[in-house]
């Protein structure tokens, strides 16, 4: 008896790319933790909400008018920007891993996110009165510089993935002792508002926060997700991958690209939530495998539930005071972190 193929095949033109037949069934269940997460997150607080009326008012059907000013201007703009900054670390982690070919890679370890809150930080602190829509814009030149520094310094002959972490890590010293200068000469009031900022947290966040970062995703997370192709076969090595006709060093600057905009942004907005970007892929590639076509979509949606569940989390369990979603990341991925070494180590 011939089984059946674990892989579904996809074309459209030009691209074409395979997806292991788990990926649709984990999208769907993915997605709906994500909408459970979504509602239960809004519905929690000092003034709860049913949840059934905080489905009503957001698909705009009829609902207790009391409730419409805490849903949809006090809550669910943060929510949303939690599942979008989730999305957002969690893709620029999976392209991180895949293109150093390295489990332990992440944004916020090679110095794409340090770049990203230097120039932040830089901003919070030195312009108090910029609005809010031009910070995404500042963090995603700060994470591009810092890529560029990585990609420059990293070059010999070509970017060898081990000496693209290398480089990023020294670089993450470097610009986390710069932002630790301004922050000691700052003004109180700034960098109070820098130091919150810094832990990695959606509150406050409303939908003058969301919307400048929805066009980085709308934009970024569709390219990656085309590239995943030549992901794929940079991971295969660089010998193999020219061999097989893929552009190495433009492909690669293409995804360091991505990685980028898509954590300059979720940094901007919500600050430094550390760890999203190294355990999603993981989660992730145990549930459909390692082709990034479906790995892409799959760690985007861990990443999101990942932010989501850790903000209701903050908000809950030491209610009425909050801990910024970025703690209870870190209280689950420092471990999480410790553990894959472990792993790696008796490979």
């Amino acid at each position: 008896m011939i089984s059946a193929k674990p892989w579904l095949s996809v074309r459209l033109r030009r691209f074409s790319f395979r997806v292991d037949r788990r990926v649709p069934k984990v999208l769907v269940a993915l997605t709906m933790v994500a909408l459970l997460s979504l509602v239960f997150n809004v519905s929690q607080g000092e003034y709860p909400v049913p949840p059934l009326e905080v489905v009503k008012t957001i698909l705009g059907l009829p609902a207790n008018p009391e409730y419409a000013f805490v849903i949809n201007t006090l809550r669910l703009p943060r929510a949303l920007v939690a599942l979008l900054v989730g999305m957002g670390l969690a893709t620029a982690g999976t392209i991180l891993q895949g293109l150093t070919r390295n489990p332990l890679a992440a944004p916020e370890i090679i110095g794409i996110n340090s770049g990203a809150s230097l120039v932040a930080v830089a901003f919070i602190v030195l312009l108090p009165g910029i609005p809010v829509f031009w910070l995404p814009v500042a963090a995603f030149m700060g994470g591009l510089g810092a890529a560029i520094a990585i990609y420059l310094l990293a070059w010999q002959q070509g970017s060898s993935p081990i000496r693209l972490i290398l480089v990023g890590i020294g670089l993450t010293a470097f610009t986390g002792s710069l932002t630790s200068l301004m922050i000691t000469f700052g003004e109180i009031n700034a960098v109070s508002q820098a130091l919150v900022w810094l832990t990695g947290s959606v509150y406050g966040r409303s939908w003058e926060h969301l919307w400048p970062l929805l066009p980085w995703l709308v934009v970024f997370l569709p390219l990656s997700l085309l590239a995943a192709r030549d992901l794929d076969m940079l991971n295969l090595g660089e010998n193999l991958a020219k061999g097989l006709g893929s552009r190495v060093e433009w492909t690669r600057s293409l995804l360091l690209l991505c990685t980028v905009a898509l954590a300059g942004s979720a940094v901007a907005t919500a600050g430094t939530i550390g760890f999203v970007g190294l355990m999603a892929p993981h989660l992730a590639r145990q549930l459909v495998g390692p082709s990034h076509a479906g790995l892409i979509p799959t760690a985007a949606l861990t990443g999101a539930c990942i932010v989501e569940l850790a903000d209701l989390a903050g908000r809950l369990l030491f209610a009425p005071i909050e801990l910024p979603c970025g703690v209870i990341t870190a209280v689950i991925g420092a471990p999480y972190f410790l553990w894959l070494l472990y792993r790696d180590r008796h490979k």
